[in-house]
């Protein structure tokens, strides 16, 4: 079992202006692309199939395996999209990378396209994040400069261009196929598969899509080898992932740890919980995966333990909440999330978050019934499974696993609002003042 971290991705983090081509290729950048420029394209998905590499986005699908699934070339183009539309509650990890060290995605993108036989490729980046949009701008110049994008990359006689587009800010874009229809032009809502873009993607050409963390991490691959790489981690579940803690934890932030570590470990070296108090939920996959309690800290974070233990590894999104929060409050943020976001194409996710969240706002208040609960857990099991997409699902494992660790809590919702049993200024981070008082704050601190 893991007990320290892996510093690869953050490896450059501290580092005076980490994000500059200058400092990457200082730490070692690019010497995977010139190894991958020298083997057959074969090879380089065969490294990738062989260091067991999954999926980063969520999902855990082996990325070779993935890439390996495009048809055999026919004379016509195909595409790489990378989804760097984060975008769910608690997960921050894609725009701390992309912020820190863009060229690790550069680097991973030019390297992936070579392996696929793509010549064009996407970079699909949520269009709030400015900064973020404008930074990863400017490494694309500077590797362009340098002769890692564009013509003749390196002088392999291989070409690759990368367009960086921005999204409009919807949820439901993160998923790949409404990804691909707003990329087109389209509005942004899940394609009914078959076909899978790996077969007609974008533009209805075979269609490569991962996640930033993903691709990211592929140079590193070429760099130490296969070997090296399944050198961490856990048998099947292998390699390095960045770990977001979050909440009520003394020194939250990003950890890039071995899979298969623990939140004991992790919450060890980020200095545990707050001072004075104790862990009762946390996310181990962000809003959208089943809460775990204390009871689950030993569980080793890999896909296979996560899984077994009745949630998923997801983002890798740790949200701790300690013993002041309310968890009924929690999980009705989260359903209003995904109530607002749902894209409303299909009945069960449009009509059952809207409805998720009715009863939720009732309970909170402390005028749910008895019957509310069940009512709750029925709306779920109506969802689960029947929706177009996994935005319905997600919206229904934080509710049903709650229930299931904490009945108690939606019962008092009966009575008593959430509010009176859990009084919001214990479980701030932050400065808090009631209603009345927050205008005299104001002029405290003005």
């Amino acid at each position: 079992m893991a007990t320290t971290l892996a510093p690869v991705l953050t490896d450059t983090w501290d580092a005076d202006r980490s994000w500059t081509l200058t400092a990457y290729e200082r730490a070692g950048g690019y010497r995977g692309l010139r190894r991958a420029l020298g083997m057959p394209a074969a090879d380089v998905v065969t490294a990738v199939k062989d260091s067991g590499l999954r999926g980063r986005g969520g999902a855990g699908f082996p990325t070779g395996m993935k890439w390996g699934f495009l048809p055999a070339p026919d004379g016509g183009p195909r595409y790489l999209v990378v989804n760097a539309d984060e975008s769910e509650p608690g997960t921050c990890k894609d725009i701390p990378l992309m912020m820190a060290s863009p060229q690790h995605l550069i680097e991973g993108m030019v390297i992936t396209s070579y392996a696929i036989g793509c010549h064009h490729a996407f970079l699909y980046v949520r269009g709030e994040v400015l900064h973020v949009y404008r930074r990863l701008l400017r490494a694309i110049e500077e590797a362009r400069a340098a002769g890692y994008v564009g013509k003749n990359i390196l002088g392999s006689g291989y070409d690759l261009e990368i367009t960086l587009h921005s999204g409009a800010g919807a949820y439901i874009c993160g998923e790949e196929t409404a990804l691909l229809d707003s990329l087109e032009g389209l509005r942004g809502q899940p394609r009914l598969k078959p076909p899978f873009p790996a077969v007609a993607g974008l533009y209805a050409r075979p269609t490569v899509v991962n996640n930033v963390e993903s691709i990211a991490s592929v140079p590193g691959i070429l760099r130490g080898g296969a070997g090296w790489f399944k050198g961490m981690g856990t048998e099947r579940s292998t390699g390095h992932g960045l770990f977001s803690l979050s909440g009520h934890v003394t020194r939250p932030g990003q950890y890039e740890a071995p899979l298969g570590i623990t939140l004991r470990e992790l919450l060890d070296m980020a200095g545990g919980i707050r001072e004075g108090h104790q862990l009762k939920f946390w996310t181990p996959g962000g809003s959208s995966t089943p809460i775990f309690t204390a009871e689950h800290l030993d569980v080793p974070l890999d896909y296979e333990s996560v899984g077994a233990a009745g949630s998923m590894l997801g983002t890798r999104a740790l949200q701790i909440f300690d013993e002041t929060t309310s968890v009924v409050r929690a999980v009705t943020r989260w359903t209003e999330f995904y109530k607002h976001e749902s894209c409303g194409k299909c009945t069960p996710c449009r009509e059952g978050t809207y409805w998720l969240a009715q009863v939720l706002k009732r309970i909170e208040a402390g005028h749910g019934t008895h019957e509310d609960i069940d009512l709750l857990l029925d709306l779920c099991d109506n969802i689960l499974g029947r929706a177009f997409c996994a935005l319905g699902d997600g919206a229904t494992s934080p509710i049903t696993s709650a229930v299931q660790y904490f009945r108690e809590e939606f019962e008092a919702g009966t009575h008593t609002p959430a509010d009176v049993l859990f009084p919001p200024e214990r479980s701030s981070l932050f400065a808090y003042a009631p209603r009345h008082d927050r205008a005299a704050l104001a002029g405290v601190h003005a």
